[in-house]
């Protein structure tokens, strides 16, 4: 059996007496000093690149496993070296980038001792080392910001989340054309996307594969038994903890493959807008599912947004859901008042809703209801405007028969998805949803 990766600093820590003391008696002062910034000394077998020659290093691990401190520090030890460097650093949002990539505990701002640390300019968009090497932060929701520059290295983070996948990395390997041998180090945790795929596929793609348990000796006991009594075996434990590549599960009522081809870039002009919302069953509980609809002249579907929040209070989610309906000019609001009841109608109206909401009750399960709404993506009559993959996971989870294998606990997104789909799509047809309204 090949033994788990290991880093220097778990086999120093099992070192004991005398082993130890001669250990620290061959070290240096001064690497002793600043052994934190040490990565050498820190990292994993596993997180080291690989020894072949690669264009994209593709890192596909579950959560916890170090993913964002190893492309941190590969990015750190370039720019240490090559003043040169021209390097781009994108993730789904400008917001992520700075929070995660930059400022994030494991960020490219963390990891440096301060004669080496990078100074952010926020106002520019970019990192700059004492050596000259230069970052340009971007985000792939807008890859036509990524037209014109050029560069040797660049790092994508949770490239499986970008909403413009394939055509942010592409207008991100056309900017690879600095120096000899241009390399991209792209991080992700598996989701069944087109740009992953893709990635799993190519050549000159190395790929790093790992789980969370793999960096145990940093994570708190606590949070890895919790994740494993939660999620265990279950298909989403093995995506998001595991790293596990799965493909649709079996009998999901959407597939990947269905979902792209029903993807498109624009759409016509609409005659209705409606707001699906789906309630949290409690403050600071599940998401407030919030998805935007609209219906065509041609009587055809398309999703336009998921405003979806979380972690609001009652007033927090009804506002967002007045924003979404008057950035829309929404002509109605479905929501589902289950949970709540009157409580739905007052707390949207206390947050200046201005248009009718309609409170709907649920008689069938989310799955039944949401039967007859894949129905319409089969036929040609349900499209997406661009990418929303927090939404496309939750319908790909949901499996025929009643089951879910989707993210969270309810699919709060998809369900407000179905009650928009509903209202303009099956509101006089025989195998509507059974909705009652209040």
């Amino acid at each position: 059996m090949t033994a788990a990766p290991q880093s220097e600093a778990e086999r120093v820590a099992r070192r004991t007496g005398a082993d130890f003391i001669k250990w620290l008696k061959e070290k240096k002062p001064e690497k002793l000093w600043q052994i934190e910034y040490d990565w050498p000394f820190w990292a994993r077998t596993d997180q080291y690149p690989p020894p072949s020659d690669w264009r994209t290093w593709f890192v596909m691990a579950g959560r916890g496993f170090g993913k964002t401190r190893m492309a941190a520090e590969y990015v750190r030890a370039c720019a240490e070296a090559d003043g040169s460097l021209r390097i781009a650093l994108v993730a789904a949002t400008l917001h992520e980038a700075r929070s995660i990539m930059i400022e994030g505990e494991s960020g490219l701002l963390a990891i440096a001792p301060d004669e080496q640390r990078p100074t952010w300019e926020p106002s520019l968009k970019r990192l700059v080392w004492p050596t000259g090497a230069i970052a340009n932060v971007f985000a792939a929701s807008e890859p036509e910001a990524l037209r014109g520059p050029e560069h040797h290295l660049a790092w994508a983070d949770e490239v499986a989340k970008w909403e413009k996948g394939t055509d942010a990395w592409d207008n991100l390997m056309m900017t690879m054309r600095l120096g000899e041998g241009p390399r991209i180090v792209a991080t992700t945790t598996p989701r069944a996307v087109p740009l992953v795929r893709r990635l799993l596929k190519e050549d000159g793609v190395a790929i790093t594969r790992g789980a969370m348990e793999a960096n145990r000796s940093n994570l708190p006991t606590s949070y890895r038994q919790a994740m494993a009594e939660t999620y265990g075996k279950a298909r989403l434990g093995r995506q998001e903890l595991l790293g596990e590549f799965l493909e649709d599960a079996e009998d999901a009522l959407w597939t990947r493959d269905l979902i792209e081809r029903c993807r498109v870039k624009g759409a016509p002009d609409m005659r209705r807008i409606v707001i699906g919302v789906d309630p949290p069953a409690s403050a600071g509980g599940d998401a407030c599912g919030i998805i935007a609809v609209g219906k065509s002249a041609e009587g055809k579907a398309y999703v336009l947004a998921d405003h979806s929040v979380k972690g609001r209070s009652p007033e927090g989610w009804a506002r967002a859901v007045s924003a979404a309906a008057l950035a829309w000019g929404a002509d109605r609001v479905v929501a589902e008042a289950n949970n709540g009841g009157d409580m739905v109608v007052s707390t949207l109206q206390a947050a200046d809703v201005a248009m009718p909401v309609k409170k709907v009750s649920a008689s069938r399960g989310k799955v039944a209801r949401a039967e007859p709404v894949a129905a319409l993506y089969e036929a040609g009559k349900a499209f997406h405007i661009g990418g929303f993959p927090e939404l496309e996971d939750e319908l790909c989870g949901l499996i025929s028969g009643g089951g879910y294998e989707g993210p969270g606990r309810s699919p709060d997104r998809a369900d407000a998805l179905v009650w928009a789909m509903s209202e303009l799509m099956l509101g006089k047809r025989g195998n509507e949803p059974r909705v009652r309204q209040l």
